[in-house]
């Protein structure tokens, strides 16, 4: 059954909660300018190093001999990359020989969940339901029950049958032909496949014994369930009971792979363009010089359109925080309140808009003048629309 929390904040409280929002929507303000503007010159900077680095960079041909004649040059090189190490979960027992061993841990565990729903009252008054549910589910970190609202779930049993810790385990010596990658290049290798869990006889009695000791349960019960690449610690893998812990093993194995960075020596490190700005990139399979580049550009414009969405957002919200002191004077009649909450939504988004045209614009006027006198006009245009409707609105 839902519990629910109902609290009440007064006309006054709700004044004062709008007062303290204006701060905040001025820092919201500050801080989404000063993202929009950033973020114009990292993808200006980002573009121009990835130019620059394409313009330098030359092809390894032949990645199983060091070629001194490239040192310090920007390179492309496909090859194959491997290694002798041999990774091991000591905890399991589990050992591979691997770029990578990956280990996700899961817990069924008790969670609450909570939905809100505010009314507002004659007089200015705001009324708040919280609504508290609980659930039983697979969540990646133990959930400490203490806190739960419900007095009913609270302090409820949420212990785990073991803590195991998500981790993963990085070969340190990986060789690429005659060359050996560094831990930057390493670590991009993402061809991850499942790992079947094969367990030593003596580590699975041993967390059998453990388990029995720790808990009542029926002869010939078990708790120790490995299939396919997930180990099970519970009862009954087809009936989770709080507590349980699911364990997913993956691996990245030696491959071929991709790289763009600058030979140094038998090893590669980072380019580093005339801007500052740096790149080190691997791929898995076999791709083209060109193939990664268009690559990185793409995801340099789709970093930077998701930045310009998060600074818009930001700037409208500081705007809302603004204007909502208008809207909470007019709550003292709810329908009143309605209607200029409808209002200032569609002044906070315009103004948001132009004034996100207008740092963008400024930004591109100090990286690229040409479109940003374009995106500065644009933005009158936006402002210039939104004083003649206001002023017709006034007329009216």
């Amino acid at each position: 059954m839902a519990y629910q929390k109902v609290t009440t904040t007064s006309y006054g409280g709700r004044l004062k909660n709008a007062l303290g929002g204006v701060g905040m929507g001025f820092l919201l303000l500050i801080v989404g300018t000063v993202l929009l503007f950033w973020n114009e010159g990292r993808t200006v900077k980002t573009t121009r190093m990835l130019k620059e680095a394409q313009k330098a960079c030359v092809e390894l041909s032949d990645p199983s001999s060091v070629n001194a004649e490239l040192n310090g040059k920007m390179i492309h090189a496909t090859g194959f990359a491997s290694t002798d190490e041999i990774l091991t979960d000591s905890q399991f027992g589990l050992s591979l020989n691997a770029i990578k061993l990956i280990r996700n841990t899961e817990y069924y565990q008790w969670v609450e969940h909570q939905s809100t729903e505010t009314r507002d009252k004659v007089g200015g008054g705001q009324e708040t339901i919280t609504t508290y549910t609980y659930s039983k589910e697979w969540v990646s970190t133990p959930v400490n029950s203490s806190g739960f609202e419900d007095p009913d779930y609270r302090n409820i049993s949420n212990d785990v049958l073991l803590n195991v810790d998500g981790k993963t385990w990085q070969a340190q010596n990986v060789s690429f032909g005659a060359y050996r990658l560094p831990d930057g290049l390493i670590s991009q290798m993402n061809n991850v496949q499942p790992l079947v869990v094969e367990l030593p006889d003596d580590v699975r009695l041993k967390y059998e014994a453990d388990f029995h000791r720790e808990f009542d349960v029926a002869e010939g019960e078990t708790f120790v369930h490995p299939s396919g690449n997930v180990l099970y610690l519970g009862i009954n893998p087809g009936s989770p009971k709080v507590g349980d812990v699911r364990v997913t093993y993956s691996k990245v194995l030696p491959g071929d792979v991709s790289i763009l960075a600058v030979a140094n020596g038998n090893t590669f490190e980072k380019f580093v363009a005339r801007n500052g700005y740096s790149m080190m990139t691997l791929q898995d399979g076999v791709i083209g010089m060109e193939s990664m580049f268009a690559t990185e550009h793409s995801g340099n414009k789709t970093m930077a359109w998701i930045l310009r969405l998060v600074g818009i957002l930001m700037i409208f919200f500081g705007f809302h925080n603004i204007f909502n002191l208008v809207t909470q004077l007019l709550k003292v009649l709810p329908f009143l309140g309605n209607i200029a909450n409808l209002g200032v939504n569609l002044v906070s988004g315009v103004l948001a808009l132009a004034w996100s045209l207008v740092v963008i614009a400024i930004a591109w006027i100090y990286y690229r003048p040409v479109l940003g006198i374009v995106l500065l006009a644009a933005a009158a245009a936006l402002i210039w629309f939104l004083g003649r409707k206001s002023k017709k609105k006034q007329a009216a």
